[in-house]
């Protein structure tokens, strides 16, 4: 394959704006994409999985090019893989020879999987060392494309047709009714299919949540860290449409795109509201049969489309993200009704995050007014999917 050094710049000065001013890769490529909008299919493809693999690999490909210059990333990226790098090597001072001396030299297996060292200890403690092993190198894997159908506007077989029509081939997923699974990764968003509200990009694993709380129309429900709102539109999907679900967020901008997602999906039970303080939830104290927490975390469990989780989480972030998930948990099941269920979400892996937390409400003051239904688990090294957690709880009466 020929690499034309216009393609090969904007890779190292999309690295450089990930690692040196600390922006994270998918606002970079969108940005970039934004800004050259004449770049064609293919070159958009090698731009995005090219810097993807490199942040994934960060640590094996500053380790071979025994620097931390975004082009020497790159060049090693490009030896490994036996790309040409006659045009970038007219640029930069590149040290081939080097490069690839130290491709045939032996790494620990930390290096060669590219995580972090305080990463790697904590993950050897919570899994052991036989599992984080497959853990990590599952969550190295680029993650497929799964779509959530929206059964408001069509059923999943039509959906498969009409997709089918724009050369998209997708196959059903075992245990997910409305799931699809991408055969070859293609851009969805430009698909009529797309434009006209019928699926919405959402992981196999995060389409299990929903489900859980025994959704029927007709019911009052609380999406309280709603984000963009994957979980409120498939919420109101099950819903059929009826009933009210309260989506609330820190960020204002989030709501404003669910706002348009819902609009797209022909939803209209979702109401949007910011949360400004302990007053916001208060106010709304006992006023929904259903609550979801889909609380902030690590993100762990979807480092396979974060890679850049791993070079910008650290150990305080950590602390402070669980004593955060406490605050939520128990002020947020405030605003369910007796009788009512919630589920407490995360896509992380860690115990510390899910199961632990979970314990710590139930004998909590608040969590005794709790009682435990129900967790699912899901793994990227299991499953093939999303590290996802989630527990079902019901408020006593």
């Amino acid at each position: 394959m020929r690499l034309h050094f216009h393609l090969l710049k904007k890779v190292a000065e999309a690295l450089h704006d990930i690692f040196e001013n600390k922006k994270y890769a998918d606002k970079v490529i969108e940005k970039l994409f934004k800004g050259n909008k004449k770049l064609g299919s293919r070159d958009r493809r090698f731009i995005a999985e090219t810097i993807y693999e490199i942040v994934r690999y960060h640590r094996f490909y500053q380790t071979v090019a025994e620097s931390k210059e975004s082009y020497n990333l790159l060049c090693a990226h490009l030896v490994k893989n036996g790309l040409d790098t006659e045009e970038f090597q007219d640029e930069y001072p590149i040290d081939i020879d080097l490069i690839k001396a130290n491709l045939k030299k032996k790494y620990p297996l930390v290096v060669t999987e590219s995580f972090p060292d305080w990463m790697n200890e904590m993950g050897e403690k919570e899994f052991g060392a036989d599992e984080w092993k497959q853990i990590m190198h599952a969550l190295n894997r680029p993650a497929d494309v799964y779509l959530r159908t929206n059964t408001l506007r069509i059923e999943r077989e039509a959906l498969m047709k009409e997709l089918e029509k724009e050369e998209i081939i997708t196959e059903k997923v075992d245990g997910l009714p409305e799931c699809l699974r991408l055969i070859e990764r293609k851009n969805v968003f430009t698909t009529q299919s797309f434009k006209n509200g019928y699926f919405e990009v959402q992981d196999a694993a995060s389409q299990f949540i929903a489900p859980l709380l025994d959704l029927k129309p007709g019911l009052r429900v609380v999406d309280a860290c709603a984000g963009a709102g994957g979980k409120s539109l498939h919420m109101a999907s099950l819903m059929k449409n009826k009933g009210k679900i309260i989506a609330m967020d820190i960020h204002e901008w989030k709501l404003g795109e669910l706002k348009k997602r819902a609009a797209r999906n022909k939803v209209d039970i979702v109401e949007t509201k910011v949360i400004e303080g302990s007053k916001t939830t208060k106010r709304l104290e006992a006023s929904f049969d259903r609550v979801l927490l889909d609380v902030p975390c690590t993100g762990w469990g979807v480092i396979r489309r974060n890679p850049d989780t791993k070079w910008k989480l650290n150990p305080d972030e950590i602390d402070r993200l669980l004593t955060l998930q406490r605050e939520i948990i128990t002020d947020y099941s405030k605003m369910c009704k007796v009788g009512g269920l919630m589920v407490y979400a995360t896509c992380s892996i860690l115990n510390q995050e899910n199961e632990n937390q979970v314990k710590w409400f139930l004998a909590s003051p608040e969590g005794q007014k709790w009682s435990f239904k129900k967790e699912i688990r899901l793994w990227p090294h299991k499953d093939n999917f999303d590290g996802f957690y989630a527990a079902l709880l019901e408020k006593k009466s």
